[in-house]
């Protein structure tokens, strides 16, 4: 019987609980709704709590408030898409409520866990009932009602999972997009993981974390790369800052190795950088935090490069591993660049095409993200500090990325202010009516305003068989979605556009414009651009090489 809850036990209980979550993650991903490839609830959480496990590597923990504190810290920072920010929030609640706790009985831990939920609760502008926050809170009460006369950790966690999986059944009918597509909650499934391995650790038998072959796959399975020539498609530069100074590299370089090629890796007493062809940077990174804190990271796309050479562009390269570094290091160096002027904008973006959009539109720092690759709070808090502005407006472009950025605020001195862009063309309506002369309210609210006027239609692929709402989806169809919602599948481009072309005729837009991917060729978009052109005679229409990875297409109706 385990009665009390020590500073070593908890920090094993959450390195077991973030272990089985990561073995779980892509079981996690797979119950996204759609079938796009985007399906990333479970790499994010991974990420999130993989951020405390890295943090808890370094350093002695005496009081189970410390180990609580330390990881309520790294989670803010390494908070990655909602359900990672929300995961943070339960932790930062369950910190608050631990302070000065050397030990925890099971009342205490019940307290924890409800003000845990009380905090992600308050957070979130409108909680949805049918997600982790539900499961997390029927599991919080279920703690409390066994806590008011149990103390027999073993039991407490049995009763609280076995209402936890109660409640994620139910989420199927509680959540109506759920509903449709027929499975429970990711994020409430990736918190009961948290919670077995948890128990696992109560019970002497914490969980290992244990790459497979089927992690090294995932990131390769949304790729889709079908250039034969480069075997590995990703130049990717990293720097890692040590967890301890004679950590043992050897395993992370053989395991580097089996995924990919050109590795270089340098290191000191305090850090250790890496360079390596892969087609999984992702599961690079993520290894890496097995051994420090991920400082800075690089990420290029060689067959981009190719296509860039070849057509006469001048191509980026991470060749060049001493340059990088020291590039990297400049950045590590700026830290928070002082007030000169009135405000700032950071924009979330990926393609080279879109970055030199946002960058024309007059923002100061980009954020490398989007689908499949969101960036953690840290992320987005180093690109605003670098920033040399008072106010810092920044626009996530995606929603996945909204609350990660909004917990940026409490980590700076600056005032940070986040336009709610849901969507790439979204951020860029938002920037043409930036004016700097209105003060932050009023700029606020124009910035807000100017993201409803914009729909967006965006294109991409099936990665995976399923059924929606009555409709089967193969893999590799192409995928249309307007505002976020399924509108059409099929594997016949043609008819995809004349579908999305008969949804927006109903906002009578009078500019629509046409960003393509780095899959999309030259001649495949103007194809399309010419036949919106047909369809939409008075429309302005606009053609722009975007770059960006997973979608096809995005298509903006203004």
């Amino acid at each position: 019987m385990v009665q009390s809850i020590d500073a070593a036990l908890w920090r094993s209980m959450i390195v077991s609980g973030a272990a089985l979550l990561e073995q779980h993650k892509q079981q996690i991903n797979e119950l996204n709704v759609f079938p796009v490839p985007d399906g990333d609830t479970g790499t994010n959480m991974s990420l999130t709590l993989g951020s405390g496990v890295t943090a808890l590597k370094s350093g002695a923990y005496p009081t189970v408030s410390s180990v609580s504190d330390t990881v309520a810290s790294a989670l803010l920072r390494g908070a990655r898409g909602n359900s990672g920010v929300i995961l943070s929030l339960l932790f930062r609640g369950m910190g608050k409520s631990l302070k000065e706790k050397s030990v925890c009985g099971t009342a205490d831990f019940a307290a924890a866990l409800n003000r845990g939920v009380e905090a992600a609760y308050k957070a979130v502008m409108r909680p949805t009932e049918g997600t982790i926050l539900t499961v997390s809170r029927v599991c919080a009460e279920a703690a409390k009602g066994y806590a008011e006369s149990g103390q027999d950790f073993q039991e407490m966690f049995e009763k609280m999972l076995a209402a936890g999986d109660e409640a994620l059944a139910r989420t199927v009918d509680m959540n109506p997009v759920l509903k449709k597509a027929g499975v429970v909650d990711a994020g409430g499934k990736g918190y009961l993981y948290i919670l077995r391995g948890m128990l696992a650790a109560v019970l002497g038998k914490p969980v290992e974390h244990t790459g497979t072959e089927e992690d090294v796959r995932e990131a390769a399975d949304f790729a889709g790369l079908s250039d034969e020539e480069i075997t590995f498609a990703f130049d990717t530069v990293f720097i890692v800052r040590k967890s301890q100074p004679d950590v043992d590299l050897e395993p992370f370089r053989e395991y580097l190795g089996s995924i990919g090629d050109s590795l270089v890796i340098g290191e000191d007493d305090e850090a250790f950088k890496v360079h390596v062809h892969t087609n999984t940077p992702g599961d690079a990174l993520n290894a890496a935090q097995q051994y420090g804190v991920l400082e800075l990271a690089k990420i290029e796309n060689m067959v981009t490069q190719r296509d860039d050479l070849a057509a006469g562009r001048k191509a980026q390269s991470t060749d060049d591993l001493e340059a990088v570094e020291k590039e990297l290091e400049a950045m590590e160096e700026q830290g928070e660049a002082p007030p000169e002027k009135k405000y700032g904008l950071v924009s979330v973006c990926a393609g080279q095409g879109m970055e030199a959009v946002f960058k024309n539109l007059g923002v100061d720092a980009l954020v490398t993200g989007g689908q499949t690759m969101n960036p953690s709070t840290e992320d987005i808090l180093r690109a605003v500090q670098s920033v040399p502005a008072q106010t810092v407006f920044v626009l996530p472009n995606n929603k996945n990325i909204i609350m990660a950025a909004q917990q940026c605020d409490r980590l700076t001195d600056k005032n940070v202010v986040v336009i709610p862009s849901k969507t790439v063309p979204q951020g860029i309506s938002a920037l043409v009516c930036f004016d700097d002369t209105l003060e932050t309210d009023e700029l606020t609210d124009a910035m807000t305003d100017a993201c409803a006027t914009v729909h967006t239609a965006l294109v991409t692929y099936a990665a995976r068989d399923s059924e929606f709402d009555g409709t089967q989806i193969r893999a590799g169809e192409y995928l249309a979605l307007l505002e976020n919602q399924l509108l059409a599948s099929t594997s016949d481009l043609a008819e995809l556009i004349g579908g999305i072309a008969d949804a927006v005729r109903d906002f009578d837009p009078e500019v629509i414009t046409v960003f393509y991917g780095e899959d999309v060729s030259e001649e495949a978009a103007q194809a399309v651009e010419e036949k919106l052109a047909s369809l939409f005679p008075d429309a302005d229409i606009q053609l722009i090489a975007g770059g960006q990875p997973v979608y096809y297409y995005m298509i903006s109706a203004e």
